[in-house]
C-alpha cells in the first residue's frame, strides 16, 4: 500500500522516539527539516500530499538549491540532507519505498570550524566574582552554569539529571547520554557541596518541588530546554563577546580548558561521552592555536 508523506513523517518520528530513543531536541530538529521539505513539495513542486514513491531526486535538489539561494550555510544544508537520508532509509528498510531519492544527492563541502569557547579568565570571573542574586533562582542559575562548565554535559543530560544520579560519597555524577549510554563524571567537592545545599534549599523554598530531577524552575518543575538556554545566554553576555552564548558553548569550554591544561585526549573523550575519538580531536586544534599564540608572544625570533 502506498504511503503518503504525512503518514510517513508520523511513523518516522515514532520510530525516533520509540526505537532510537533520541532526545527531544534532536527529534524537533528532524521534524522541522522534514516539514520544511514537505512545504517545498506543496508550494514549489505543487504536490499536496504526495506518496513517498512520487518524491524524486530532482525535487530534493531543487529544495537544497533554494536553501542555498536563501543564504543557508553548507553546515545547515548538510543537516537537512542528513534528516532526509535518515527518513528515506527508514522507509526503505520497512518497505514503504523501493528506492531512495537521496542516492543522487551530494552533500556540500564544509570548511573546518573550530568550536567557540569562553576564555578561562572570563569563566573564573563569572563563577567566582559575579554576584548572583541571593534567591533560589540566583542559586539555581549559578548551579546550572557550574555544572555545565565543570562536567561538560549536554543540555538534555542536565535537565534530565536525577537526584539519584548524584553520589555525594564519591563526588561523582552518573549521566545518561546519547543512546542511553551511562558515564560517570567526577566533580570537585565544592560543586558537590553546592548541589547538596541546593537539594536542601528547594525543599524549603518551594511548596511542592519535583524531587526526581535535580534542577527545577521557580515553579518546582523540571526545566524546559528554552528556559536553560535563556539563563546561560543571559549570564554569558555579562562576561564574553563571542557570537554563540549557549549551553553547548559551555560544553566546548569545558573540553577546551581541559585540553589547554594538559588533559589526556582519551580522558576528555570519556568525560564528554563521545562515541569516537574523532569527535574529540577538534579540541586539539584550539590547543595548537593557543601554543602558536604563546610562541608568537614569547619567542624572540617569532
Amino acid at each position: 500500500m502506498a504511503t503518503s508523506s504525512f503518514d510517513a513523517l508520523d511513523a518516522f518520528i515514532k520510530y525516533l522516539q520509540g526505537e532510537k530513543r533520541y532526545p527531544d531536541n534532536t527529534i524537533i530538529a528532524y521534524r522541522f527539516d522534514l516539514e520544511e521539505f514537505a512545504k517545498h513539495l506543496r508550494e514549489k513542486e505543487e504536490l499536496g500530499n504526495p506518496q513517498l514513491s512520487e518524491i524524486a531526486t530532482y525535487m530534493v535538489r531543487n529544495w537544497l538549491a533554494s536553501l542555498k539561494e536563501r543564504g543557508k550555510s553548507a553546515r545547515s544544508i548538510n543537516r537537512k540532507i542528513s534528516s532526509l537520508k535518515s527518513f528515506f532509509k527508514y522507509h526503505l528498510r520497512i518497505g514503504s519505498i523501493a528506492k531512495t531519492p537521496m542516492s543522487g544527492v551530494i552533500s556540500p563541502k564544509v570548511g573546518k570550524r573550530l568550536p567557540q569557547f569562553v576564555a578561562q579568565p572570563d569563566m573564573l570571573v563569572l563563577l567566582a566574582e559575579t554576584e548572583f542574586p541571593a534567591t533560589f533562582k540566583g542559586q539555581t542559575d549559578k548551579l546550572i552554569l557550574s555544572i555545565f562548565y565543570q562536567t561538560g554535559m549536554r543540555l538534555s543530560e542536565l535537565i534530565n539529571l536525577q537526584e539519584s544520579q548524584v553520589n555525594e560519597a564519591s563526588n561523582t555524577l552518573k549521566v545518561l547520554g546519547k543512546g542511553n549510554k551511562e558515564r560517570i563524571i567526577p566533580v570537585h567537592v565544592t560543586l558537590m557541596e553546592a548541589i547538596r545545599q541546593y537539594k536542601d534549599q528547594k525543599r524549603v523554598v518551594l511548596e511542592r518541588p519535583d524531587t526526581g530531577v535535580l534542577l527545577v524552575n521557580k515553579k518546582g518543575q523540571p526545566f524546559k530546554p528554552t528556559e536553560v538556554y535563556r539563563i546561560v545566554n543571559g549570564w554569558l553576555k555579562k562576561v564574553t563577546t563571542i557570537d554563540q552564548k549557549s549551553p553547548h558553548i559551555l560544553r566546548h569550554t569545558f573540553a577546551t580548558h581541559l585540553m589547554n591544561n594538559g588533559a589526556d585526549l582519551n580522558a576528555v573523550k570519556e568525560l564528554l561521552g563521545h562515541a569516537s575519538l574523532a569527535a574529540t580531536q577538534v579540541y586539539t586544534h584550539n590547543t595548537i592555536e593557543k601554543l602558536k599564540d604563546i610562541y608568537k608572544k614569547a619567542h624572540p625570533k617569532a
